[in-house]
């Protein structure tokens, strides 16, 4: 993945529009459909993410804005025969690269999921360590709480991952320690 992500950030922004970079999209919809979660777990998420959207609009500087993929993580990439390769360019948009990069650092600090050697070599590799930018706890959020609402949003039809869903909104609420918390992929 990070070296895809050091090929894609140094593009040149095309000439054609792409749009900015939108953290939260969907995320009041998949909120309002989390029918397995109470109303007072909802109530808070919606809460949270206007609390992230007024604070996204006044985010710290950083890198200089590029074309980011917006959902990079390893289950959008294939490896072939001829090396890895980039999928699912939905979410491409101009944008902070950090949100590129706080993918894989929210699986150390948040799921576990990264171990710190990893994480070491991930950051070694790009030459940024995310987490030591002043913004990282904002993006951070989103993420998670793009996350947490995606295994709500799919809970409602998907009983076997309401317990999860359940489990990363009270992950998110301060219910269950301090991270990093393992979470399960659901897919």
């Amino acid at each position: 993945m990070v070296q895809l992500l050091k090929r894609l950030h140094p593009l040149p922004v095309p000439d054609f529009p792409l749009g900015e970079l939108d953290p939260f999209v969907r995320v009041s919809e998949r909120i309002d459909v989390a029918t397995p979660l109470t109303e007072d777990d909802r109530s808070w998420l919606r809460q949270r993410h206007e609390e992230l959207q007024r604070q996204w609009v006044q985010r710290p500087s950083g890198l200089p804005d590029c074309v980011v993929h917006g959902d990079a993580w390893v289950g959008n990439v294939a490896r072939t025969a001829r090396g890895p390769i980039l999928l699912d360019f939905e979410r491409v948009s101009v944008g902070p690269p950090e949100w590129d990069l706080v993918s894989t650092a929210v699986k150390l600090t948040t799921t576990g999921a990264v171990s710190a050697p990893e994480y070491a070599e991930f950051c070694d590799l790009y030459g940024v360590d995310v987490t030591e930018w002043e913004g990282y706890e904002l993006l951070a959020g989103a993420r998670e709480l793009r996350m947490a609402t995606y295994a709500a949003q799919h809970a409602a039809t998907r009983p076997e991952w309401q317990e999860e869903a359940q489990y990363r909104v009270d992950c998110l609420r301060g219910r269950r320690g301090p991270r990093p918390w393992k979470w399960t992929g659901i897919m």
